[in-house]
């Protein structure tokens, strides 16, 4: 159950953090946010307010794959569906916002994903 005192405390872990990392055209920043079922990956170019590619757990393309797999699993699939797509626009440097969630479980194993596609970060 999400509390007044966790939602504060997650608040300000994700403004402590966003006050530090800055993407920009050549290394966007990889943001996660997770649910309490899904996981969501955006690639952001700060500048110019812009998306440059995106990918979750509620996707269509994905989701016959991820049927049967843990939490855990999926959230590493995520990861390398939001890969391809940023390797594909030729963005292969990116600055990792963890977006207020501890990176442990299923933030690190998309983060773990992304890198062993080929982004580096």
């Amino acid at each position: 159950m999400i509390t007044k005192r966790n939602r504060q405390a997650y608040l300000k872990r994700k403004y402590r953090i966003r006050r530090k990392i800055r993407g920009t055209a050549e290394r966007p920043r990889l943001t996660v946010f997770r649910s309490a079922k899904h996981i969501y990956a955006q690639i952001i170019d700060d500048e110019s307010g812009k998306t440059i590619a995106a990918a979750s757990s509620v996707e269509k393309q994905i989701r016959d794959e991820i049927k049967d797999l843990k939490k855990a699993e999926i959230a590493e699939k995520v990861g390398n569906l939001v890969a391809e797509r940023c390797l594909a626009k030729n963005v292969d440097k990116i600055v990792f916002d963890r977006n207020g969630f501890v990176y442990h479980g299923r933030v690190a194993k998309l983060a773990d994903g992304a890198r062993k596609k080929g982004l580096k970060f």
